[in-house]
């Protein structure tokens, strides 16, 4: 009989309600009272700010470009996250989150990552190289230079992250036919179907940096 009294007490009478009542409505419900206790799996507004209130950052310090920053970051921040959020370098760009697409590449100690798929916490001390750290003052990177002279963006969204690994591929000597280029450049993709253009600018970089090699 009570269950069926706090059943009606929660009928809406006024069909004007609005959706901000209707949620609240069911958000009681939802944290209805069994016995004077609340349901398994719920919590009180006081708990859950003591819960936020609870959460602790940690200090990271990041070397990004040749700058050390120190971030107090959420433990569960990415390093994408860290670098357009905290940084404001927003270069790197956020597309599928997980590591499939390549548009949050960036260059770690050298070597290609996605920079969705690792937290910040974990790359301490390492030297990140984003897109805006490629150029040396205004001299651009060649391979920068070869996109350009080669028309390979169309919406440039995938821009970044393609030149970050084609750097990467260049300097792991991956650059030494059009197949190979295409073999080690295929976990970024690009949506405009610039691929041609991609390659040719890659080709013309190694050539430029003297870093043509095959295997």
């Amino acid at each position: 009989m009570q269950g069926l009294e706090h059943s009606k007490a929660l009928t809406i009478s006024n069909a004007d309600v609005t959706r901000r009542e209707l949620m609240s409505l069911t958000a009681v419900a939802a944290g209805a009272v069994i016995g004077g206790q609340l349901m398994p799996g719920t919590t009180t507004p006081a708990a859950a700010q003591g819960i936020a209130a609870a959460s602790t950052s940690l200090d990271v310090l990041l070397r990004v470009n040749g700058t050390e920053h120190s971030l107090a970051l959420d433990p569960r921040t990415t390093l994408l996250d860290a670098l357009r959020e905290h940084l404001h370098l927003n270069g790197s760009k956020k597309g599928c989150g997980l590591g499939q697409c390549g548009a949050c590449t960036v260059l770690m100690d050298g070597k290609r990552v996605k920079s969705c798929l690792s937290l910040a916490a974990l790359v301490e001390g390492r030297e990140i190289t984003t897109i805006e750290g490629l150029a040396q003052g205004d001299q651009l990177h060649p391979l920068q230079s070869a996109f350009i002279e080669r028309d390979a963006f169309q919406c440039g969204y995938c821009t970044s992250g393609q030149i970050m690994a084609g750097v990467a591929c260049i300097s792991e000597g991956h650059a030494g036919s059009a197949q190979e280029i295409r073999d080690w450049m295929s976990g970024n993709l690009c949506r405009c179907g610039a691929y041609d253009h991609i390659v040719a600018a890659i080709q013309d970089a190694a050539r430029v940096t003297g870093s043509v090699r095959g295997g």
